[in-house]
């Protein structure tokens, strides 16, 4: 099932509350590119589209899903298949155990069978039950059952204190 708009509700209802835009420091580094804080890696990284992207679903997380930015990974290093990968985010639910997947795009970036089967590889190391893919356009969110062997798309993902 494809989340027409769900995000853009979910980003406004952020923005609504707290004036999140003052959760994002950008700043222009000594080559004049334009660099934005992420605020789980503490440091500044250079503001591409899909760091935009990565950035409000870091939002997203913490400010509706309450997720703790302790739990949350950025860029981690996994081995797949013996090949090192590396997934947009992680988030560990409370007894530290990876619990969700997301897969952030540049919002040029069609959503296709492509990115779905880069998740559900990652996924195969990592064994979670929530898989998030967003380009900040189009959002899909996905629950597995591994006891059942079964998957289903959800409209949107649970509070994390469910992970």
């Amino acid at each position: 099932m494809k989340i027409d708009s769900i995000y853009s509700l979910l980003f406004f209802r952020i923005f609504a509350k707290k004036n999140a835009m003052t959760k994002f420091s950008v700043r222009k580094n000594t080559q004049g590119k334009l660099e934005i804080l992420d605020r789980i890696r503490r440091k500044y990284v250079i503001c591409t589209d899909e760091e935009k992207v990565r950035q409000m679903t870091i939002l997203y997380l913490t400010e509706t899903l309450n997720v703790p930015m302790a739990s949350i990974a950025v860029e981690t290093a996994i081995k797949v298949n013996n090949l090192s990968k590396r997934t947009d985010l992680i988030v560990f639910n409370s007894k530290l155990k990876p619990a969700l997947i997301v897969e952030c795009k540049a919002p040029s970036v069609k959503i296709t069978q492509d990115v779905f089967d880069q998740i559900a590889r990652y996924n195969l190391t990592l064994q979670v039950n929530y898989l998030m893919v967003t380009n900040g356009v189009e959002h899909y969110f996905c629950y597995l059952d591994f006891e059942k062997q079964t998957y289903q798309f959800i409209p949107e993902l649970p509070d994390w204190s469910t992970f």
